[in-house]
């Protein structure tokens, strides 16, 4: 396992990075530093064709998905952003980067900063301190959907691949064969293919950022070995597939040690939810390249039966395409997820949990109906967040700035979690839960029915600021018998986002030793805005001067103001001007519909 951390790496560029902007910022960080990368992007809606149907998306300097950003442990990353919407705000969240000191460049509208308005421009400035697998995705409405999102690898070779947006609106390179479907494609949703040579051994980096789906990710014919998930490095394991939530990133290697005559699918399922009919997996295309480049899909319409497909591959074939995973497997789902275990070895050991918690906080997760709306609830309370930020509130001290009840730890003991809700009424809330610094926080999130009877769902949920040890998966109630024979104390895997099966519970643990603000949430976009989502406030009395530009907006701008933290700041951060009234102005909170498969990057690197 040590060889990794010696990797050769080539890039291959088949989508050109942003040019970096030669810009200064406090002094003392230059953009010509050879640690610090300079990102200068605006935000913009642009019609763009992701699955050959044109649609109205989000993008960065007129490029969808965002640029890539690669950068090595220690890298200070500069993103100028400005935002030019028009209508409405924007920030962007840094998934899976801990924002060690730097908790207010997290990019939560209403939790770490003020959304930044229309032409205002933003500096985001924060140290990427972990190697691995992240991305980053807009935190505000329902902008992720709408395709506001990249890849960020971290201590990877200079350039990677993406695979997400390519495809044919309502169509699939391996569905079923309809007329509408052509091959007479836009450059937009043509398929990527990936070149490889035979005999090596790559690295795929893979990161989901779909707003709903889950995925079952495979490559025919290639056993995957999983070697990091969430930016930590884990027990090698083979795989013939991955099971993939929303919010996760894993790094696999392959060998090419396959017949290099054949090209192979790479596919990606839906599972964890009933997918339409007839499937429509995402596929793309493994090409050895000892076979000729592979040719453009011709302009003719699509076969009315299934093709061999020797004409869209340049006269070579092409495996069988993948079998469908069965959707609701979940027993397959849990063995996959308890076989990520933490590596633990002579070169690299992950740190082990505190064998005791200071405090543990369970948690509730059950769907509701509020005034006439389906809503998502956690303790019987439905996130709502303020127009101020809460890491301005807490730190300035304003009473009115959030709900000073103090939220549940617990539900009763009487709820039956197999049946729907007896009480489906729930209210809104945007209480905190507070902690001290340094103290061990064990969280258990209880799945429970839904709504509709004999019903209960997948989430996958996101920890902002830090990394946590998942220390088990349950079926049914959480009870003290569960604590004492299925909780992994040995060696649980250091995740950020982490998966709770229906019906069923999740033990996480965490330390809480970086001062912030952070949300922990369903990473399922509509789920959070439903409400499926708590704050965690940790230690704010320790968090140093917050820049300006950050809190300018609610109850925190006038006390900026007063405090005359308007000046140039030495972490660098503009002042934006704040909004009419000083509120951010809300965004709609719509959504492109782009089809799951599409929302998988696949960056790759070669390895010696």
């Amino acid at each position: 396992m040590g060889s990794l951390f010696l990797l050769v790496s080539t890039a291959f560029f088949l989508i050109p990075l942003i040019l970096q902007t030669c810009f200064m910022v406090s002094g003392e960080v230059k953009c010509s530093d050879q640690k610090v990368k300079c990102y200068d992007w605006n935000v913009e809606y642009m019609y763009w064709k992701p699955d050959c149907v044109e649609s109205l998306v989000m993008g960065i300097n007129g490029n969808f998905p965002g640029p890539t950003i690669t950068a090595k442990a220690g890298d200070t990353i500069l993103v100028n952003l400005t935002n030019k919407l028009h209508t409405e705000g924007v920030v962007i969240h840094w998934h899976g980067i801990r924002q060690l000191e730097t908790p207010w460049a997290d990019g939560t509208a209403a939790i770490s900063q003020c959304a930044i308005n229309p032409g205002d421009t933003f500096l985001y400035n924060f140290t990427v301190d972990k190697a691995g697998t992240y991305f980053y995705h807009g935190h505000y409405g329902m902008q992720r959907s709408a395709g506001l999102y990249g890849s960020l690898n971290v201590d990877v070779a200079d350039g990677s691949i993406l695979i997400n947006g390519k495809g044919q609106f309502g169509c699939s390179l391996g569905g079923e064969f309809i007329t509408k479907c052509s091959q007479d494609i836009d450059e937009q949703c043509q398929p990527e293919v990936f070149n490889i040579q035979p005999k090596k051994k790559y690295r795929v980096r893979i990161a989901s950022t779909t707003s709903l789906a889950s995925l079952s990710f495979s490559i025919g014919h290639h056993t995957m070995t999983l070697v990091e998930a969430d930016g930590n490095y884990v027990q090698q394991v083979e795989v013939d597939s991955l099971n993939i939530y929303s919010g996760d990133t894993y790094s696999v290697l392959i060998e090419t040690n396959q017949d290099p005559s054949t090209n192979y699918w790479i596919s990606a399922y839906q599972i964890a939810r009933k997918p339409p009919l007839p499937l429509r997996p995402g596929l793309t295309i493994l090409n050895y390249k000892t076979n000729p480049v592979l040719d453009a899909p011709s302009s003719s319409p699509l076969p009315s039966t299934p093709p061999v497909w020797n004409d869209f591959t340049g006269g070579k074939s092409l495996t069988p395409l993948p079998t469908p995973p069965v959707w609701n497997d979940f027993t397959g789902g849990k063995s996959f997820a308890n076989k990520i275990l933490a590596l633990q070895s002579d070169q690299l050991t992950i740190p082990k949990p505190p064998t005791s918690f200071d405090r543990r906080i369970v948690l509730l997760n059950t769907q509701n109906n509020n005034n006439g709306y389906i809503r998502w609830s956690i303790n019987n309370v439905s996130l709502v967040l303020p127009t101020t930020p809460l890491l301005g509130s807490l730190k300035y001290g304003l009473q009115n700035g959030l709900d000073s009840e103090k939220p549940d730890e617990d539900f009763p003991s009487n709820y039956d979690i197999t049946k729907p809700p007896v009480n489906p009424n729930s209210k809104y809330g945007s209480s905190v839960y507070k902690f001290d610094y340094g103290i061990t926080i064990d969280v258990i999130i209880q799945n429970a029915n839904v709504l509709k009877p004999d019903t209960s769902e997948v989430h996958p949920w996101h920890l902002h600021g830090h990394d946590f040890w998942v220390l088990g998966y349950g079926e049914g109630r959480f009870s003290s018998d569960d604590e004492s024979s299925n909780l992994n104390l040995k060696n649980p895997p250091l995740r950020n986002n982490v998966v709770v099966f229906p019906h069923g519970w999740t033990a996480i643990r965490f330390v809480t030793d970086n001062p912030g603000v952070w949300p922990f949430h369903c990473h399922i976009e509509p789920h959070l805005h439903m409400g499926m989502g708590v704050v965690f406030a940790e230690a704010v009395n320790r968090i140093k001067r917050v820049p300006s530009g950050v809190l300018e907006c609610g109850l925190t701008a006038k006390t900026i103001l007063e405090d005359s933290i308007t000046s140039s700041d030495p972490l660098g951060a503009p002042s934006p001007s704040p909004s009419p009234g000083g509120v951010p102005r809300l965004g709609p909170m719509w959504a492109v519909n782009l089809v799951f498969i599409y929302l998988v990057y696949v960056g790759y690197m070669f390895v010696n």
